[in-house]
């Protein structure tokens, strides 16, 4: 009897400790005896912005079921480097490649001539101001057979806007970006034009590469009322120098990029890039299922966020008003 109960008792905590086992690891019914798509990942440079992107994008396929190995790859912020990981995503030969940033877009683009296992895969770009300017689509709204994605590019009219209501005497605004960025090239022409209507002269400021950024911005002190950087990978990678340079000479400055306020700028105008990321995810969700990427036109973001630093703002000699703290989304503190 005594044995008996005692190959009950450990039958009970052998069945217990399976199911605790098993607790830690939950299958869904949206996952189970599903094969894993494999998605190569471009991404151009690690900075806030991007990362966001790429959680975002993470973030909706896991939430909607859909099973994937992730391969991703970084050029560390050097175009020279982004040709390399591209021939690293077609060896892969993955259902699908997500880039980050337009240098990375471009860069497997390129792929699709060189590449015949490529013939069927279709890329999605993300976080690229101006796709028809990089060479990715002809058209927005009919892209080709393989590329489509989500565009960052915002109103040059409206960053100007919200320069001039913290200095409302702007006349010569310094923006740092680099050349060699098709996307940082063409949201500068904009930014151009919009200022030649508000009589703004825009000093240019080009870099090649995160090294040389505390320099470049270094010879703008003197010549400019104010520093913009627009939504530029390499600038806003090292945007600390930028600060630092900006707080040593009471220079303003401001971004398109948010999360450069949480790291010095005085204020932003720009986008929320994890949900960014989920829009994305979005369109890779629909081709996954079957859909045609001709079917897909670009998307844009309109949603806006306003973003100040009141500290930072302070640090740089800037006084704000009560109006612009009650206007912004987001106040730091």
């Amino acid at each position: 009897m005594k044995k008996t109960l005692k190959i009950i008792v450990v039958t009970l905590l052998l069945a217990c400790v399976a199911a605790t086992v098993n607790a830690k690891k939950p299958v869904t019914k949206k996952t189970a005896g599903k094969k894993a798509v494999v998605i190569g990942v471009s991404q151009f440079v690690e900075h806030p912005a991007l990362n966001a992107v790429l959680w975002g994008f993470k973030d909706y396929l896991k939430e909607n079921g859909v099973n994937v190995t992730y391969r991703e790859y970084s050029a560390h912020g050097k175009i020279e480097q982004t040709g390399q990981v591209a021939a690293q995503i077609a060896s892969d030969k993955p259902n699908l490649i997500l880039t980050l940033g337009t240098p990375s877009a471009e860069a497997c683009a390129k792929v699709y001539g060189k590449a015949p296992q490529l013939a069927h895969t279709p890329m999605l770009f993300s976080a690229v101001s101006d796709p028809e300017a990089a060479g990715l689509v002809v058209d927005s709204m009919h892209p080709g057979p393989h590329i489509t994605g989500v565009s960052d590019q915002m109103s040059m009219e409206k960053h100007l806007e919200m320069i001039r209501r913290f200095l409302p005497q702007l006349k010569k605004l310094g923006v740092m970006y680099n050349g060699g960025e098709k996307n940082s090239v063409a949201n500068v022409k904009r930014l151009k034009e919009a200022a030649a209507k508000r009589n703004i002269t825009v000093v240019d400021a080009p870099v090649a590469n995160s090294a040389n950024v505390s320099r470049v911005a270094q010879s703008l002190v003197g010549k400019v009322d104010a520093v913009y950087v627009p939504t530029d990978n390499t600038v806003v990678s090292a945007i600390e120098a930028v600060v630092k340079v900006c707080e040593q000479n009471r220079l303003p400055l401001f971004s398109g990029d948010i999360d450069t306020v949480k790291r010095g700028a005085i204020a932003a105008l720009g986008f929320d890039y994890f949900l960014h990321g989920r829009q994305t995810a979005i369109m890779a969700r629909k081709i996954l299922a079957g859909t045609k990427v001709e079917t897909l036109p670009v998307e844009f973001q309109n949603d806006l966020s306003f973003t100040i630093n009141p500290k930072a703002a302070e640090r740089m000699g800037l006084a704000i008003n009560k109006s612009e703290l009650a206007s912004a989304t987001t106040v730091l503190k």
